[in-house]
């Protein structure tokens, strides 16, 4: 698997056909940034605030305490946004592609002659990209439940209507996922511009009916308040870590747009409207304690209540479709890199690759969505619970990142030590403060995360111990053809694809087509996939092809962690370069090979229950014929079984 070192450089021209600002202008660019990035990071106003002044987990709405969190929430966002991320991460680009799977390919590619360390680093991605999915997962409900309670300030009488109008709206936006955001993203970015102007506005009316939150723009005021609250004061830690989130969605989003419009569209938009939202609503519960169960809201003028909850659930449907597209094509990385099931994968735009659809995950996510709201019931219970995801997957980009700066860009411990050494303390806070949660709702990331990873790690080490038995049976592809081997084989017209593994060994699929069938066709390709640890794989070497005689040649097709495979239009090409000139579909038989799995019953129980988890994802995985696109009623499938041993 992880074989290729990656060349940080930016894609080759013809490897995407993504938006790039030589097609698109800078402003509209930064537009799109806004609705697709900053959707979660934008809405959390509506919950975060009020989580630090929770009755049962928060501290007292006191002015020394509203100046403080709010000095904790301003800081948090400088430090943890726009250091971190915005100047820090989106530097460390996998040709153009960020994200955890992105800098974990990195480190990968440096470390495969240090397969243990390998192995560290592996272990904590998937740690990593595990919590991503909990985040995915509740950020739906959280999000649109928080803009929906906007009802209970408005009419509290409505308040039975919150949790069954919240599932409506989810419904539907899982409904409309198979349109794929191509065909709604036109209206992603004008709605989170209008969303951010106007919570600016909002935040800039409160502050100038009572300046004297301005005080919170002094660090020290968050200093203290932790020397005046103690140990309660660590534990609102968990409510300021809601201001991040989506901060890993702007790292993972990097590659669809650049680094540059993203920058422009936070340092010109979304950041001064965050930061003048969190002070009017400090500056109002310096007047009004009483509201700080919703400051928000109560920010808001009564005349304008009602259009600003209707902007509020756009805007956290905009929020919400942002991470359900970014679980869909963080799935597909992983099923790219060897680290998930085959699934059905489809696309939605003819313009961006990267915009996907996956019916499974579609379904699985809105059942656990709805669940999720119907059980907690509130915005207040769903934000302890979201807070731990948050802050795990933070912790851990962090740490890949020092990782991948002394292995790729070769800093000295000192260079690493000086900007990470303090965001890490942060992260460590942040994930401190939010593990005290977990019987209040943070047990949820956490299963969530765990399932996830128990699928992904079973997923890996069955494969690699697949891979093992396979190499042990395979014969060397040369050895095998210096010999007569195809003496009285009978040969017939057309061309027989084998698809195998190893590009520099016989296919077990060819053995038992031989050893069954005596027959041959008299052309035959070895053909084998490459999953290269980039996510897009420049046409110049994207398809190699060599004669081991003069009818059987070898062809090894190479696809980014971003694309899909496409097996018979890379045989068009590798046909040639083989000066085979053009085939017809009819004169092409693909073989493959279906390994049924049994675990070995020498292995311990553990060992058969992870062994039997892997053989029942293989069973249920997508069928290679669909995967590599290849045309059904041309494929011959032969079983063999093999027992794995740990």
């Amino acid at each position: 698997m992880f074989r290729i070192p990656i060349p940080l450089k930016p894609p080759q021209p013809g490897a995407s056909n993504r938006l790039s600002p030589e097609k698109t202008s800078l402003p509209l660019l930064s537009l799109a940034a806004l609705g697709v990035v900053f959707g979660d990071l934008g809405t959390s106003p509506l919950y975060a605030l009020q989580e630090a002044f929770h009755p049962g987990r928060g501290v007292a709405p006191t002015p020394a305490n509203i100046t403080g969190i709010v000095s904790l929430f301003l800081w948090s966002l400088i430090l943890m946004v726009s250091i971190k991320y915005v100047v820090l991460l989106m530097r460390a680009g996998n040709r153009g592609e960020g994200g955890i799977l992105a800098l974990l390919a990195l480190i990968l590619g440096e470390s495969q002659q240090r397969k243990r360390r390998a192995t560290r680093w592996l272990i904590l991605g998937l740690l990593g990209t595990a919590m991503l999915y909990g985040d995915g997962i509740i950020t739906p409900a959280v999000s649109v439940l928080s803009a929906v309670e906007g009802l209970q300030v408005a009419a509290p009488r409505l308040h039975a209507l919150v949790v069954p109008l919240t599932v409506c709206l989810l419904i539907a936006l899982f409904t409309l996922q198979s349109l794929g955001s191509a065909k709604v993203g036109r209206v992603f970015g004008p709605v989170l511009a209008c969303w951010f102007i106007a919570i600016g506005l909002l935040g800039a009316y409160a502050l100038l009916n009572n300046p004297a939150i301005l005080a919170a723009l002094n660090p020290l005021h968050g200093l203290a308040f932790f020397r005046e609250n103690g140990f309660r004061g660590f534990e609102s830690l968990g409510a300021v870590v809601l201001c991040l989130t989506g901060a890993e969605a702007l790292y993972a989003d990097m590659g669809h747009f650049g680094a540059r419009p993203i920058r422009l569209a936070w340092y010109g938009l979304a950041l001064p409207a965050l930061l003048l939202s969190y002070l009017g609503q400090g500056a109002l519960l310096l007047a009004h304690p009483e509201l700080a169960n919703r400051p928000f809201y109560s920010m808001v003028p009564a005349p304008l209540l009602y259009p600003m909850i209707a902007l509020a659930t756009l805007a956290t449907i905009v929020a919400s479709q942002a991470l359900i597209t970014a679980i869909f094509s963080l799935t597909r990385q992983a099923v790219q890199l060897g680290l998930w099931p085959r699934l059905r994968i489809r696309h939605t735009s003819g313009q961006q690759i990267g915009q996907v659809y996956l019916p499974l995950f579609n379904g699985l996510m809105m059942a656990a969505t709805i669940v999720i709201v119907i059980g907690f019931g509130s915005s207040e219970r769903l934000a302890a619970a979201f807070g731990l995801a948050v802050s795990a997957t933070m912790t851990i980009t962090t740490l890949l990142f020092a990782v991948m700066a002394r292995r790729c860009w070769h800093w000295s411990w000192l260079a690493i030590a000086v900007p990470l050494g303090g965001i890490l303390l942060i992260d460590l806070a942040f994930a401190a403060a939010n593990a005290l949660k977990i019987a209040d709702g943070g047990w949820l990331p956490l299963l969530i995360g765990l399932m996830v990873f128990a699928i992904m790690g079973c997923w890996h080490v069955g494969r690699r111990l697949l891979q093992k038995e396979q190499r042990g049976r395979a014969l060397p592809l040369k050895g095998f053809f210096s010999r007569d081997t195809l003496a009285g084989i009978h040969r017939i017209d057309g061309v027989a694809v084998f698809m195998t593994e190893e590009a520099d060994s016989i296919p077990l699929v060819l053995l038992h087509h031989l050893k069954h069938n005596r027959v041959l066709h008299k052309t035959v390709i070895l053909c084998s996939v490459h999953n290269a640890d980039v996510p897009w794989v420049a046409e110049v070497g994207r398809v190699s092809g060599k004669w081991i005689r003069e009818d059987i040649a070898s062809v090894t097709l190479s696809v980014g962690f971003m694309e899909n495979p496409d097996v018979p239009a890379g045989l068009a090409n590798a046909f040639q370069q083989l000066g085979m000139g053009q085939r017809s579909d009819q004169e092409i038989s693909y073989y493959l090979g279906r390994q049924v799995i049994a675990p070995d019953p020498r292995n311990r129980r553990w060992g058969r229950c992870l062994l039997g988890l892997f053989a029942l994802l293989r069973k249920n995985e997508r069928s290679a014929t669909m995967y590599f696109s290849l045309p059904p009623n041309r494929v011959i499938e032969v079983g063999a079984r093999v027992e794995l041993r740990l």
